[in-house]
């Protein structure tokens, strides 16, 4: 194959100022015999109608530009065959016409097509398994007996549905699983899940699970995930062993059911024990089961950030009010909501009660000090300069949030600069920046996330 047929167009129409047909040259895949039948026609009458104005507009392009822009046109030979042709479309001189030089673009085409198609069959897919993992999802949290996933590689639990917690009476995501296991038991407990391996299944054993040992019949599957193989544990009671049935809800429980707010209760380590119907509906949790159990922070702020620091307000005070965060559901929906807390004043956090409600974006930039002060920064765009604008946001998100810690932290800067991950002498060279340095550093009891910009 030579440079010239490389580069050679498939087709090549040569017309007059009128935009008439006066000669065709065809090469390529391009073979249609009967194409000089265009000769003295209309280059607008060989295409399909759709694409009419787009030829009058390369022709009125190339006569007042020289030259016309690259267009795809569906090309109607006289066989009846149309195929895509881009084309431009150049003149040649004052009163010499013009030429439409076109490349078939058919095989770019289907392959668009069939990428397009792919696309589409991959979404399909991936909704299809979205729907398997929600009902699978939904049956592993509201099955009344344990049920458990091992990670076969090194025996870690990563799931455990509010069956089995209750049933071991602990969380055990995360834990090495033979130790939930009684001592008598766990050799030949771990024998079972080698069968399980070996073969896909073994026969149920009875073991003793638990701070109180009591027994249950554990039958044991291996399943293929992403995580590697993972063994499926169910729990079956043998005896006198029981999954605690839920507890009929008080009246007042009833109520707190009806409420607008979310409200949820939690243990000490900020696992749920109970949530009213609104709080499922913002979580986005299809059945009360699903939840308890599990750690509000899969749902309720930045993992690992808001929750520990409105646990800690809780330890120190006994009650937090107007705590601002974000309340992600299961299905991915994020919005902003408004906390308040109280908590047992005896132990460690025996139970905590949280009121969840969901705030109005426009009610929460208006509300809140810092959404204000941004929206002013935001009106000074076009008179201030970039960098100078850059510089006062900064400091105005440096202050608010230096005033939040210190609003947490009840007054007491060690505690807030740990919250802010600052060193002491950080945060004292910042407050006197701010002008926040009031020469106390004490044990205000500030309660209300109410922060002032």
């Amino acid at each position: 194959m030579t440079a010239a047929s490389i580069v050679q167009p498939d087709v090549t129409l040569t017309l007059d100022l009128a935009g008439v047909i006066r000669k065709v040259e065809l090469a390529g895949d391009v073979d249609e015999a009967r194409a000089d039948g265009w000769v003295g026609r209309r280059w607008v009458e060989t295409v399909d109608e759709s694409a009419s104005d787009v030829v009058a507009r390369m022709i009125e392009d190339a006569l007042s530009r020289g030259l016309s822009a690259f267009h795809q046109v569906p090309q109607r030979f006289p066989s009846g065959r149309e195929l895509p042709i881009e084309y431009t479309t150049i003149r040649l001189g004052e009163n010499a016409g013009m030429l439409a030089i076109g490349r078939n673009i058919q095989a770019v085409t289907e392959l668009r097509n069939r990428l397009a198609a792919a696309q589409q069959a991959m979404e399909q897919d991936y909704w299809r398994l979205r729907e398997v993992e929600t009902r699978y999802r939904v049956l592993f949290d509201v099955a009344q007996e344990p049920v458990l996933t091992v990670r076969a590689v090194d025996l870690r639990v990563m799931e455990a549905n509010p069956a089995a917690i209750r049933a071991l009476g602990v969380n055990p995501v995360g834990r090495y699983m033979a130790d939930e296991i009684a001592t008598a038991d766990r050799e030949r407990f771990l024998g079972m899940l080698q069968r399980s391996r070996d073969k896909g299944r073994a026969p149920g054993m009875m073991v003793h699970l638990g701070r109180e040992a009591r027994p249950w019949l554990a039958r044991s599957s291996l399943i293929n995930t992403a995580d590697g193989p993972t063994y499926l544990l169910q729990m079956a009671p043998v005896g006198g062993a029981t999954v605690t049935p839920p507890v009929e809800p008080l009246a007042v429980e009833r109520l707190v059911g009806r409420l607008p707010d979310g409200f949820v209760v939690v243990d000490g380590e900020g696992l749920i024990v109970w949530a009213n119907d609104t709080f499922l509906d913002l979580a986005q949790i299809g059945a009360a089961q699903a939840a308890i159990g599990q750690p509000l922070g899969r749902w309720l702020g930045r993992p690992g950030a808001d929750l520990p620091v409105l646990l800690s307000a809780l330890r120190r005070y006994g009650m937090v009010r107007r705590f601002e965060t974000t309340l992600t559901g299961l299905l991915g929906t994020e919005i902003i909501v408004e906390c308040a807390a109280g908590a047992s004043t005896e132990g460690d956090l025996a139970q905590i009660g949280i009121v969840v409600r969901e705030v109005n974006m426009r009610d929460a930039r208006t509300a809140n000090g810092l959404g204000a002060s941004l929206e002013a920064l935001a009106r000074r765009v076009g008179q201030t300069p970039l960098r100078e604008l850059v510089g006062e946001t900064v400091a105005t998100v440096e202050r608010h949030s230096i005033e939040i810690a210190l609003s947490l932290a009840g007054g007491n800067r060690t505690a807030a600069a740990g919250l802010l991950g600052l060193s002491r002498q950080s945060l004292y060279a910042k407050l006197a920046r701010y002008g926040l340095d009031d020469g106390a550093d004490g044990d205000e009891r500030v309660r209300d996330w109410e922060p002032h910009v």
